[in-house]
């Protein structure tokens, strides 16, 4: 694995930190370059790696800086990704061996930061929302690789749950096809973002971190392959009314396919779209639901790190 060492970098806090059999959790860093504005982007990233060390854990922001997958970004590389926004590409599995390759920067998505936290060896990872299977995918196929990541990639990922502009039934279709476990930490019903209800259930209902941190390690010792899904309802005083969202998710949908958005660019769009159609409330939601899932993350590493 030394050749490596050309492409990965792994910061001497995560690297002590996973020698030593301490917790360390991931986060990606296409919220930071994409997710919102300068200096909001770098305040939240920031605020974010606080608390999951509040909570007794190490926090490992992932990029790509320079050509390097770097596992454990300095304050100084997370302001440097925040004032440079959307002029660092978004990085996904695809565009990964380029950006590397180029020396180049890059914004890790749930999938590209899910690569970097396996390749260091960190095994839970705490974001927003992942990606899924698109409205209308039975015609466009488009679905996010951050599903073929889940499905390949030993990593837990605590989210909270797909994010509503998506297929939320399809996108649950197609993680138990590719035999991804969904789990809910403290409700049976798979939370959709910006809301706690989405009509649809998880495969099981968590009560604790322990419990979905045995269940982890018992896939790990089976060597079965593959990550496992923690869905983390946002909590109920930051939570926005579902069909207050949905129509606002209808409308912005409405205007990316008047303007013939497609691929990668779609989500970044609706996103923004919706914070506007909401008066940012829908960018506050995000933010807390965020720090909502790095504190349970921090949790269930601890618990997996017990275990060890």
């Amino acid at each position: 694995m030394e050749h490596l060492n050309k492409y990965l970098a792994v910061s001497p806090e995560v690297r002590s930190a996973l020698d030593a059999g301490k917790p360390v959790v991931a986060l990606e860093s296409t919220i930071i370059s994409h997710g919102m504005p300068y200096p909001k982007n770098v305040e939240t990233a920031l605020r974010v790696e606080e608390i999951i060390r509040e909570h007794g854990a190490v926090p490992a922001t992932i990029a790509i800086i320079k050509g390097k997958l770097t596992v454990g970004c300095t304050k100084e590389e997370i302001e440097y990704l925040g004032k440079r926004g959307l002029d660092v590409p978004k990085a996904s599995r695809r565009d990964l061996p380029v950006l590397l390759a180029q020396g180049q920067d890059g914004a890790t998505t749930v999938t590209t930061t899910m690569i970097g936290a396996a390749l260091a060896g960190v095994k839970v990872f705490a974001t927003g929302g992942i990606g899924g299977v698109h409205r209308g995918a039975e015609t466009t196929m488009d679905i996010s690789a951050d599903l073929e990541e889940l499905a390949q990639t030993q990593v837990l990922v605590v989210c909270a749950g797909c994010k509503s502009i998506l297929d939320i039934g399809l996108t649950l279709e197609y993680l138990e096809t590719k035999g991804v476990p969904v789990l809910g930490y403290q409700t049976k019903e798979m939370p959709a973002f910006y809301t706690t209800h989405s009509g649809f259930q998880v495969d099981y209902a968590m009560e604790n971190p322990e419990a979905v941190a045995a269940a982890f390690r018992a896939k790990i010792d089976c060597g079965l392959k593959g990550g496992m899904l923690l869905t983390n309802p946002i909590p109920a005083q930051y939570a926005m009314d579902l069909d207050y969202i949905n129509a606002n998710i209808d409308a912005a949908i409405a205007e990316c396919n008047e303007k013939g958005i497609k691929g990668k660019a779609i989500t970044p769009f609706l996103l923004d779209k919706i914070q506007k159609l909401t008066g940012g409330k829908s960018l506050e939601a995000n933010i807390q639901l965020v720090y909502n899932n790095v504190a349970v993350g921090a949790e269930v590493a601890k618990a997996l790190c017990a275990m060890a």
